[in-house]
């Protein structure tokens, strides 16, 4: 990290200094230029946006260079084309893009570029001629990748088909300006960053196979005579050569490396299709809840106690006293049916002080949260929540379609299964599900992640459903504000969501009486006193309600079935990142 900000700030030196450079030898010429003119001879000077020195005579100056640095002091309604909407309809028209340089390649008299806008990307030409000169085609050469540049030219259909843009036409330039430089080189390259995981999957195949070879081998060197030995080492060698030309086909980049440079990764065009899939999984969350009658609101994320009853908080000063960092809105969405909201959601950040590594575990994640009120049974909820959930699948298939095949490129995996209406077990038929599949688990005993994932694969064979619920958890594994079942002793009014054998959700029926609230506070250790308004909000009056804790992260992960959490968190934190 501290090599690649001395090599950033060289690289910025450096351009500082040829800069200053170029502006010298341009006052120089724009003096001799000035002389001409004032003894009648002619300037050569073209109208452009041009800072760069370029040679007289040159046929394309002042259609590239460096523009000054956009200070925002004038605004001439230039228009610019997406490179999304560029198609057969633009076909001979002039446009211009803005866009990060992604490739470039030069061949003798010929340039190519390729502009990327997002996941989105279009081939740009040019060929030394009558209007295009090699000084031109010199500092194209030049522009370092991931640059931001404005190209003006036609729109063409190029000779032959496009396989490596996503765009099926040409841009013919006539002008291109630099806007920002990238630092050369960069600390991770793009294409290596987007690279197909089942090409590394095989790298990597190939070379443990090779290794064994060698270690094979070189086992059996021991006992050979000197001829055979010096045979065996130069089969040795060339199996080392072909492993060292395995190791460097393909670069591969870890987590750490990616999330250390998270602003380079989020560029490749699956984790553009990743996040712009998230955002429209919180635009689902919220239609759906607003049709319905919902409310959003937003609770205070620093409380004066342990939402979730003193486990996993994160404990800060606050001025003489202490506070903490909310676990959850879970007592606020309550507090809000007591203020007759009745049915209420919210999204936003959720902390956990958990000292875990997991692939799915976070320190801090974005939590879709709702309570609603009911008028007889849980359940009503429980409806409500598989609707919302098949809204959402449902939502993304059809309008983030194009975005999960972009992520299916990278990262392949299976569409999610899932039924309508909702699968819905109680958790003594899982346990016995698990036990006759050889799990051992007692009847009150929490799901371990094995035994989740193996329930996952159990339900996906006998239902054909990556997506389920799982109702009446036992009341010893809920929090203390869990309505227990009446009807079950040892049992609760409590239920998990399932994608592909993980938790995304967990909810329930709250305790709605406040002297039965407070014993059940005792029973599970928890001071009355750190919840007494929570407990004093329900002296008023209050409708029995349920509700749960959504994931985002999580259901985003899953429902693609990516790998680890991380991919799906912006900038991720856990107990060992809290940068960048």
């Amino acid at each position: 990290m501290l090599n690649s900000q001395k090599r950033a700030k060289k690289q910025l030196n450096k351009e500082k200094k040829e800069q200053e450079k170029k502006e010298k030898i341009e006052k120089a010429k724009a003096a001799k230029r000035e002389a001409a003119a004032a003894g009648g001879g002619e300037s050569n000077t073209a109208k452009g946006p041009n800072t760069n020195a370029q040679p007289m005579g040159d046929v394309s100056e002042g259609r590239y260079g460096k523009i000054p640095l956009i200070t925002s002091s004038s605004r001439e309604g230039k228009v610019f084309t997406r490179v999304e909407q560029i198609d057969e309809s633009k076909v001979g028209q002039k446009v211009v893009v803005r866009a990060r340089l992604h490739s470039s390649r030069i061949q003798g008299n010929s340039c190519f570029l390729v502009l990327r806008q997002r996941q989105f990307t279009l081939q740009c030409v040019m060929f030394k001629g009558a209007d295009i000169s090699k000084q031109f085609l010199n500092f194209a050469e030049k522009i370092n990748k991931e640059s931001i540049i404005d190209v003006e030219g036609e729109i063409v259909v190029p000779q032959q088909a496009l396989k490596s843009t996503t765009q099926q036409f040409e841009l013919k330039i006539w002008s291109l300006f630099v806007v920002t430089s990238a630092i050369a080189p960069l600390p991770i390259q793009i294409e290596d960053a987007a690279r197909p995981a089942p090409l590394l999957a095989q790298q990597k195949v190939e070379i443990k196979r090779l290794e064994a070879q060698i270690k094979e081998a070189n086992d059996q060197l021991e006992g050979l005579t000197e001829e055979e030995k010096k045979k065996k080492e130069t089969e040795i060698a060339s199996l080392v050569e072909e492993k060292n030309k395995a190791s460097s086909k393909y670069t591969r980049l870890s987590r750490s490396t990616r999330l250390d440079n998270r602003v380079l990764d989020l560029r490749t065009p699956a984790n553009q299709a990743i996040f712009l899939i998230q955002s429209g999984v919180g635009q689902l969350f919220r239609e759906f809840l607003y049709s319905k009658g919902f409310m959003e609101i937003h609770s205070p994320k620093l409380i004066g106690c342990a939402s979730e009853g003193g486990a996993n908080v994160f404990k800060l000063g606050y001025f003489e006293g202490s506070a903490y960092l909310a676990q959850s809105p879970q007592l606020y969405k309550q507090m809000g049916i007591c203020s007759d909201f009745e049915r209420v959601f919210e999204v936003g950040p959720v902390f956990r002080s958990e000292n875990s590594l997991t692939h799915r575990h976070l320190c801090e994640f974005v939590g879709l949260d709702l309570e609603m009120a009911f008028n007889e049974h849980y359940h009503e909820v429980l409806d409500l929540l598989g609707e919302l959930f098949i809204f959402i699948f449902e939502g993304m298939e059809s309008r983030y379609g194009k975005q999960l095949d972009i992520v299916r490129e990278q990262f392949p995996f299976e569409p999610l299964k899932f039924k309508k209406p909702t699968l819905r077990l109680e958790y003594p038929e899982a346990v016995k599900m698990l036990r006759d599949a050889g799990v051992e688990i007692g009847d009150h005993e929490d799901l371990s992640t094995p035994a989740e994932k193996k329930l996952g694969a159990l339900v996906k064979e006998k239902y054909d459903t990556d997506f389920y619920m799982l109702d009446k958890f036992p009341t010893a594994v809920r929090p203390f504000y869990t309505m227990p079942d009446p009807n079950k002793p040892g049992y609760s009014n409590a239920y998990d969501f399932f994608i592909r054998g993980e938790e995304i959700m967990s909810g329930g029926q709250r305790i709605h009486d406040p002297d039965f609230l407070i014993k059940r506070c005792n029973d599970c250790g928890v001071d009355p006193k750190t919840v007494e308004d929570y407990v004093n909000s329900f002296k008023y009056g209050i409708l029995p309600h349920a509700g749960g804790g959504i994931g985002l992260e999580r259901v985003v992960m899953l429902s693609m079935g990516l790998k680890n959490i991380r991919q799906t968190s912006l900038f991720p934190r856990d107990p060992k990142r809290l940068t960048p």
